[in-house]
């Protein structure tokens, strides 16, 4: 029986394609740089590589019959030309809705995407794009200081946008990998609705049952605290995008309803299934 390959499968939609598709027995290889050191349901074939070192690609497409793709901070490496080499039938990459919405030359996100959306289609992979806007599991950078004090602390909380949760991506991608009906597909993928920062933070004291407090943050300490993980100008970008969507959020997409067949999960529900995370 032919392989699903699934690359950054430690990450949140990596892990959660995997585990979906291990729950419909298919057989899964799951490829990441500790790949052999984290737990995986059962009949999950883990295989430590990285898609900077090319020479630890070509033993994990091995009988592969299509591939899941991220783009790594350091680019998009050779995996779909060495995919394509390999006799892979199809490919899914995750990318992002910013390769449409911003300009590359000023956004470090778009830059990224559109470098492997290119590499994808000059490997002649048969491949689909998936182009999701905000995920839901950007909220757990929240989860230390609800864990430590109770509080969030954001900018521009009235800020509103439409946030994914990464079961809805990963149901998504499993599509798109068993099937060759859905290739040369690019599909803009969001939430189900737009959502505040601040009812996102309702639905996680919700979720966790107990009340939450809500500070805001200036735009130089939010810069300040964003300068530790990201560069300069991603920290800026992301502040002058969170000011636009507190007039202008992004809009919701039909795609996801369209192609599972049912509405995406809501964030309310995200925070039900991530309120471990924040200490419940």
């Amino acid at each position: 029986m032919s392989v699903y390959l699934v690359t950054g499968a430690t990450g949140r939609v990596g892990r959660a394609l995997v585990a979906h598709l291990a729950a419909q027995g298919l057989p899964v290889r799951a490829f990441a740089r500790r790949a052999t050191e984290a737990a995986w349901p059962a009949g999950v074939e883990p295989v430590d590589g990285d898609l900077a070192r090319p020479e630890t690609l070509d033993p994990a497409l091995a009988g592969v019959e299509a591939v899941f793709l991220f783009t790594p901070l350091e680019g998009p490496g050779e995996l779909a030309a060495r995919a394509r080499l390999a006799g892979v039938q199809r490919g899914v990459l995750l990318s992002s809705i910013a390769t449409q919405k911003a300009d590359p030359r000023e956004n470090p996100i778009a830059a990224r995407h559109l470098s492997a959306e290119r590499a994808l289609a000059a490997s002649g992979l048969p491949a689909v794009v998936l182009r999701p806007d905000t995920f839901a599991s950007n909220a757990l950078d929240w989860a230390p200081s609800v864990r430590q004090s109770g509080w969030v602390r954001l900018a521009y909380p009235q800020s509103r946008r439409v946030p994914i949760h990464e079961q809805d991506l990963a149901e998504v991608a499993a599509l798109a990998l068993v099937s060759h009906a859905h290739v040369g597909q690019a599909w803009w993928l969001t939430g189900p609705r737009q959502v505040s920062q601040v009812e996102q933070v309702e639905a996680i004291a919700l979720a966790i049952g107990r009340p939450l407090q809500l500070g805001v943050l200036s735009e130089d300490d939010a810069l300040a605290q964003w300068r530790a993980r990201m560069p300069e100008q991603a920290a800026r970008r992301l502040l002058d995008y969170l000011r636009k969507c507190v007039d202008q959020p992004p809009a919701v997409s039909p795609q996801l309803a369209q192609v599972l067949g049912r509405p995406g999960r809501d964030f309310s529900e995200w925070a039900q299934d991530h309120c471990a995370d924040f200490g419940r």
